[in-house]
């Protein structure tokens, strides 16, 4: 078969089958994840970052290339969720850039565009690590250079480039030791070599069902998911108006939106419309809070601390780049400070600042919950943006996290034998210990962490544990290092039983 051009309605068919490849592949992607943790959501960042974009192209109707090119893009940029899916986005944005300006893309256009996105992916990542999703597409760029020379064919140009970035693929594990541990590829090149696959099924003609991005279905898009709350209130009155106020206040800083209604007996009482006189709009203060995490307890602690604004996640669950926009857009504060919480988000808060034009966003890179936390308690309201930004970044690099979950399959990381169901500790560069018995698991974990300069252990636990179990740990430390403080408070969190900062 010989194509020689590419115009704007093959263009949208290949980046829907692209998009629905991923998508029916994303959980074979997460489980290539290299720790075995139950967290695994690479193929999930990645198909819900395409699907933001895949929603966009399929509303268009007999669009050109620019219109279809900036679907591609501005879709995936707000939609890019973990590490993974900004890369992603910016490879598309990278592309697209060149091909928008085109009617029809010939094989030298697309060679052009696929350099382009490769330079626009590696700025967009402070230390780009090669054995990536970012050494397969340049992989795939370097091949597409060399067919530009040989071929007008786009079919025999898509083949070989496609081969490439395989071929790329399979060597990732002689790149980074700890895929080759693990017996996997890299998770995040593997998606992109199935974006490239199923775009190549439909330049080539197969059938792919785009149903799924028609009608209600394009409506589903993660990021504009809404979900109604109702609340019961047990009593023989109605709020007042005051009363109303406060709790909406309470429930949207921990990001459950707006109470549409309030139940008393069986009577509905509206939630109060604006007064008459309306009351003078509170003036935006100098700097806001926006925070990422999960767990009823975490996100108390967060919004005692002077967070003004939750967003439910995490480990499992990455916030998008508009999710955070979103966020940003509801704390009444000229500088927003937004706290990842998870070295998997702070790619997509960093693009959120970028993007964000009434307001400026400033990241405070926190890997990790506790991380966080040091964040907030270091933060003086009387101190400058320039101030804080400088003594919370330096602050969070003296904190020591670790955590504690279970592995889900057999493996071998840092040379240590993994079981299926054992308990992991995992601290900031590795794994710290593992034992069949949680216990052991935590105070090996512990002793990793632990140094002569050490005064405070904190205990959050979560999902595994409960407050008793919790205290009897921290007793085992404080019995053990008696000059040490503990502390031991309710997180909440999924996955992990135990996160522990160490101070």
């Amino acid at each position: 078969m010989e194509i020689q051009t590419i115009d704007a309605s093959l263009l949208a068919k290949m980046f829907l089958s692209g998009a629905k490849n991923l998508e029916a592949k994303k959980e074979w992607i997460n489980e290539l994840n290299v720790f075995p943790v139950p967290d695994g959501d690479t193929g999930t960042n990645m198909t819900m970052t395409i699907m933001s974009a895949a929603n966009a192209v399929a509303e268009l109707n007999n669009a050109d290339m620019k219109t279809v090119a900036k679907a591609i893009s501005s879709g995936s940029l707000r939609g890019a969720r973990g590490n993974s899916g900004v890369i992603l986005s910016q490879l598309f944005r990278g592309l697209t850039k060149v091909m928008g300006n085109y009617d029809e893309v010939s094989v030298s256009i697309l060679a052009e565009a696929f350099d382009k996105a490769v330079q626009t992916a590696y700025k967009a990542v402070m230390q780009p690590k090669e054995g990536t999703i970012l050494t397969v597409a340049k992989g795939a760029a370097d091949k597409a250079a060399e067919m530009a020379k040989k071929t007008d064919n786009v079919v025999e140009f898509a083949e070989a480039v496609i081969a490439e970035a395989e071929a790329v693929l399979a060597k990732t594990p002689d790149m980074l030791p700890v895929l080759k541990q693990a017996g996997v590829v890299d998770s995040g090149g593997q998606g992109l070599v199935c974006v490239l696959q199923g775009a190549y099924d439909a330049l080539v003609g197969k059938e792919v069902d785009y149903a799924a991005f028609a009608g209600e279905e394009a409506a589903k898009a993660p990021s504009k998911v809404k979900t109604t709350v109702e609340f019961v209130i047990e009593s023989d009155k109605a709020l007042a108006s005051y009363q109303v106020k406060e709790l909406k206040a309470k429930l949207e800083a921990i990001g459950l939106g707006d109470i549409l209604d309030l139940k008393i007996g069986d009577e509905v009482v509206e939630a109060p419309k604006a007064e008459a006189k309306a009351a003078p709009a509170e003036p935006a203060k100098d700097m806001g809070f926006v925070s990422i995490a999960t767990g009823e307890g975490l996100t108390s602690i967060f919004t005692e601390l002077g967070c003004d604004y939750m967003i439910p996640g995490g480990q499992t669950m990455n916030p998008s780049t508009d999710d955070i926009l979103i966020a940003v857009e509801k704390v009444n504060a000229k500088t927003v400070f937004v706290l990842p919480n998870n070295k998997n988000i702070i790619l997509a808060a960093n693009q959120a600042a970028a993007i964000c034009q009434d307001k400026k966003i400033i990241v405070i890179p926190t890997k990790t919950i506790p991380q966080g936390i040091t964040a907030l308690i270091t933060f003086a309201a009387d101190a400058s943006v320039e101030d804080n930004q400088a003594a919370m970044t330096e602050e969070i690099a003296n904190v020591k996290t670790g955590q504690v979950t279970y592995a889900v399959r057999d493996t071998m990381i840092d040379e240590k034998e993994i079981t299926k169901n054992d308990w992991m500790g995992m601290g900031d560069s590795g794994l710290l210990s593992v034992n069949a018995d949680i216990d052991v698991a935590f105070k090996e974990m512990i002793d990793q962490m632990v140094s002569a300069d050490s005064s405070v252990v904190s205990i959050y636990w979560g999902e595994g544990s409960d407050q008793e179990k919790a205290e009897a740990l921290g007793a085992a430390v404080e019995e053990k290092y008696p000059d040490l403080e503990v502390e031991i408070s309710e997180g909440g969190q999924a996955v992990y039983a135990y996160i522990v900062s160490v101070e």
